[in-house]
């Protein structure tokens, strides 16, 4: 997809607007690499095991399904487009839906990695609450996890922003590309410059002559039904979230750096109240301070570490 997805999202909190440094999204910095002792592992798992744990997911959890992520050693830097921007601009719209077509074949290919399928595992070994993402590709869905709370929302999906009428962005591609030859003929070329990027996150040259559709229904102003960097998260999404977690004895956080107030705003509320916290992330995450146990390394060997031991037990 485009830049305007992934790690971009913030929601206010208590009223106010807490946005982070978006100066440079990229490379983040400190403690890649570190990989935890088994006892600290084991010792995770002793404070989730057979207690209503809520999950909390971030970019990390997808990067092995081919979806780099945004904080990562690797990540590439990029400058996030505003919400104020994609509704206000024409030509922000053009690039958006440009970089959206070029990207798109790789980010809907994506499938759930082991991770992904472990965790669902999990989930039927100890009673895991429910599973918040703050990803848009529903690969924990396509597992086989229930619940799921998409926090940002669905890049799957496309809503009018005049009716709130929702659309199949699958659907979409074949109208994007009858609308822009030159972006067809050229696809295959400019798909596999951006199959590298981040949610499919395409750098296209000249689109300030691409075309889009409207909605089809009434005419207005189609965007992807996911939260853009300026944008509030739906209320409903939110709070939905807090129920899982007001049900829960603890948070388990996986793969997410916590740099926007989205995510950190559960880890603190679980913290304040008495949850333990385990966070497990390659690299240093922006809750480190509340973190009842904290944990380094890839997930998939940590995850399946835990689905043996609970196996076992």
């Amino acid at each position: 997809m485009t830049q305007d997805v992934g790690g971009w999202f913030r929601t206010a909190v208590d009223g106010a607007v807490a946005l982070p440094n978006t100066a440079a999204w990229g490379p983040g910095t400190g403690d890649f690499g570190r990989t935890s002792h088994d006892d600290d592992l084991a010792a995770a798992a002793e404070l989730f095991r057979g207690r209503p744990t809520m999950v909390l997911t971030g970019a990390g959890m997808s990067t092995a399904s081919g979806l780099p992520d945004y904080r990562g050693r690797d990540a590439v830097p990029r400058s996030p487009m505003m919400y104020q921007e994609f509704v206000g601009s024409d030509l922000s719209r053009r690039r958006y839906w440009a970089r959206s077509t070029v990207g798109w074949r790789s980010f809907a290919a994506a499938r759930p990695n082991p991770a992904h399928h472990l965790l669902a595992e999990l989930g039927q070994l100890t009673p895991l609450t429910g599973i918040v993402t703050q990803n848009v590709d529903g690969l924990h869905q396509a597992a086989g996890s229930r619940p799921v709370v998409d926090l940002h929302g669905a890049l799957s999906r496309v809503i009018c922003l005049e009716c709130d009428h929702l659309f199949d962005r699958e659907l979409l591609q074949s109208q994007f590309l009858a609308l822009n030859p030159r972006f067809a003929e050229h696809l295959e070329q400019l798909a596999a410059d951006a199959s590298q990027a981040p949610d499919g996150d395409a750098e296209v040259d000249r689109t300030h002559d691409f075309v889009y559709p409207n909605c089809p229904i009434c005419g207005g102003m189609l965007k992807p039904d996911v939260v853009f960097f300026g944008e509030n998260a739906h209320r409903e999404v939110v709070e939905e979230a807090h129920r899982i977690l007001t049900h829960s004895d603890a948070l388990l956080v996986l793969g997410s750096s916590l740099t926007v107030m989205s995510g950190l705003r559960f880890a603190r509320r679980a913290a304040r109240e008495g949850r333990d916290v385990i966070i497990v992330n390659d690299g240093v995450t922006r809750g480190d301070d509340v973190a009842t146990l904290r944990l380094h390394g890839r997930l998939e060997p940590i995850l399946r570490r835990w689905v043996s031991m609970l196996s076992a037990s």
